[in-house]
């Protein structure tokens, strides 16, 4: 079991990852609209992974005999003044969810739970990802700025992402 402190943390966590869903969803919606189909299948990807992380939350929190709560998701941003602030809120949004998952790690840690530091370690990592992906889209759409030959390259490259869903 984990203590109310853990359960509270977890499920706060929890909730952060669904509202990472709800923004990369609104980010595909905004490339829609934008004619960007490419880019709009690479953040509906990323919706359902971060979908995914919540899930994995979720169990856990249940495997521990915790209670699961969900609270309101606030509404995301809905409109970017174009491809590289997009990936820019991509970016500070990574580093803030790898800050989220830290302090969730040192209470564990603090508090002794070792099964749920343990378990955060695969959060650890896929943020190191996270970040790396977000720095490396971002650097692309900078160097496409003002060339629409580059940018469709990328538009059709982020068109190819598939989700692959986390295995247990």
């Amino acid at each position: 079991m984990v203590n109310e402190a853990m359960e509270k943390a977890l499920n706060k966590q929890l909730n952060a990852e669904l509202y990472s869903g709800y923004l990369y969803l609104s980010m595909a919606a905004y490339f829609e609209d934008n004619d960007l189909a490419g880019f709009a299948n690479y953040m509906r990807v990323q919706a359902l992974e971060e979908q995914d992380h919540a899930m994995k939350f979720y169990d856990y929190i249940i495997r521990r005999g915790a209670k699961v709560t969900l609270t309101e998701i606030e509404a995301p941003q809905t409109e970017w003044d174009g491809v590289i602030p997009a990936f820019e809120h991509v970016l500070e949004h990574e580093k803030m969810v790898t800050g989220l998952i830290n302090d969730l790690v040192d209470l564990a840690i603090s508090q002794k739970d070792h099964a749920t530091n343990n378990f955060l370690q695969w959060y650890v990592e896929e943020q190191v990802e996270e970040e790396e992906n977000a720095m490396e889209n971002l650097a692309k759409v900078k160097l496409a700025d003002g060339n629409p030959e580059i940018l469709y390259k990328i538009n059709e490259e982020l068109s190819q992402r598939k989700h692959n869903p986390i295995e247990e």
